[in-house]
């Protein structure tokens, strides 16, 4: 017989003792913390591509738009309804801990009045003014993480190579003092943005088209850690980040390293697109969260502002929704540990910190009979969360002379059901203990 002593940390304890040794430097564990425990983040695009008629960036990159036609959107990018304290008030009713905006996209256009380009909103927009400034003061009065998201791509600069798909302005090994004049600006704006921002965490992307030495990502990661040792870096610095990022895709199993983070659209994109109406329902949403949540890792869910600052209205309904559920179910989200292992349990489930509780997700409208199986601890209670109405369960097939455990059936009354998601406490007296053989005796 094989069993799970302690708790559900000590069973992922051994997978992750490679990674952690390898890959993270000391301390990681306290820098991380917050993040581990925050579980529910918000992505902001926002940019001159929120006119809602092309793609961020991408448009003219891949040639669907002239890059002439592209930047012209500036000059109709508003912010006339932008209202950061009320963008800030929606993340937090949202159960979001941290919101992630893109100070700068491939594009190069800056939200914030960077002192390095001219290419920002303050000076070339109809908005003429930073717009980035007020939203992290109202994020910060409202409690939320500040994360700063930063192309290390810049496909308008004049210094950086690439510019469309299929065209160079030169190549590094050709001209690399051109190469240097691109870094130190590209590093000056990042010096800047911690410098004015103290972020907690850094959102890089683009840093597929170079490898870690041309980009310098090492001095980059000790550039951000000179102004502040606590902030967190995403994984995409060529393997300077702090944790994994996989984009709109959902693992299957578990990412390689121990932090980590799914982030996703609420429709089909990740900048405002007019005719993009095909929205996640709020039980979609809900259910993705979950299952990231039970494998150890964040949600970060993109919403995309319109050039007016204004908030599509369907996305602001999702995030109300969401956070109701959300406040109800607290206990069995934020703070947690990952899940059971599979087989234990057919659904998404956490466990808290000290594994003495065992949250299980129920999809909509499931009663009747659950099971758990291979629990080696008595069960003390078990509650539907956001009712404290106690459950009745019993043990079937548990034989006396033998160590293995036998199957725990909760039954779930219909009339608790929640209208998203049911979640049902598990308490036990000490820290749950799991039966991991093959069901023989050995």
């Amino acid at each position: 017989m094989k069993s799970l002593m302690s708790s559900a940390r000590d069973f992922f304890l051994p997978f992750l003792l490679i990674f952690t040794i390898n890959c993270y430097p000391q301390g990681i564990e306290e820098r991380m913390q917050w993040f581990a425990d925050a579980k529910f983040g918000i992505f902001i695009h926002w940019g001159i591509y929120s006119l809602g008629n092309t793609s961020e960036s991408w448009a003219f990159y891949n040639k669907q738009v002239s890059h002439a036609d592209y930047m012209a959107q500036i000059n109709h990018f508003s912010a006339e309804r932008f209202n950061p304290t009320q963008w800030a008030k929606l993340i937090k009713q949202s159960g979001a801990k941290y919101a992630v905006i893109t100070a700068k996209h491939h594009d190069g256009v800056a939200l914030w009045d960077t002192k390095l380009s001219n290419l920002t909103i303050a000076r070339q927009s109809p908005a003429s003014s930073d717009v980035l400034s007020p939203f992290i003061k109202a994020l910060r009065e409202q409690g939320i993480k500040v994360g700063i998201y930063y192309s290390l791509i810049d496909w308008s600069h004049p210094d950086y190579p690439v510019f469309t798909c299929d065209s160079n302005r030169y190549n590094i090994p050709d001209d690399t003092l051109r190469w240097q004049r691109f870094l130190k600006f590209s590093h000056g704006q990042i010096e800047e943005l911690m410098q004015l921002y103290n972020p907690d965490l850094i959102w890089f992307d683009g840093d597929w088209e170079h490898s870690a030495n041309e980009w310098q990502a090492e001095k980059i990661r000790t550039l951000i850690h000179q102004h502040n040792p606590n902030t967190i870096i995403n994984g995409r610095l060529q393997g300077y980040g702090d944790y994994d990022t996989p984009e709109q895709n959902f693992p299957v199993t578990r990412p390689n390293l121990k932090y980590w983070e799914l982030c996703m659209t609420m429709n089909s994109s990740w900048g405002y697109r007019i005719n993009d109406t095909i929205y996640k329902t709020p039980f979609e949403i809900v259910s993705i969260l979950t299952d990231a949540i039970s494998m150890g890792g964040n949600l970060l869910l993109d919403i995309t502002p319109k050039a007016d600052g204004s908030i599509p209205e369907e996305q602001g309904k999702t995030l109300n929704i969401m956070g109701s559920w959300a406040d109800k179910h607290h206990e069995a989200i934020y703070g947690t540990l990952p899940g059971l292992p599979m087989g234990h349990f057919y659904g998404a489930t956490t466990l808290s910190k000290d594994s003495t509780s065992l949250f299980l997700f129920l999809p909509a409208k499931t009663y009747g009979q659950i099971m758990l199986k291979g629990i080696n601890s008595p069960i003390k209670i078990a509650t539907v969360m956001g009712t404290n109405h106690g459950l009745h369960h019993k043990v079937v097939g548990k034989i006396s002379w033998s160590p293995v455990p036998g199957l725990i059936f909760i039954n779930v009354p219909m009339a608790l059901s929640d209208s998203l998601m049911t979640v049902i406490k598990v308490d036990f007296d000490e820290p749950i203990k799991l039966y991991r053989g093959k069901g023989g005796l050995n």
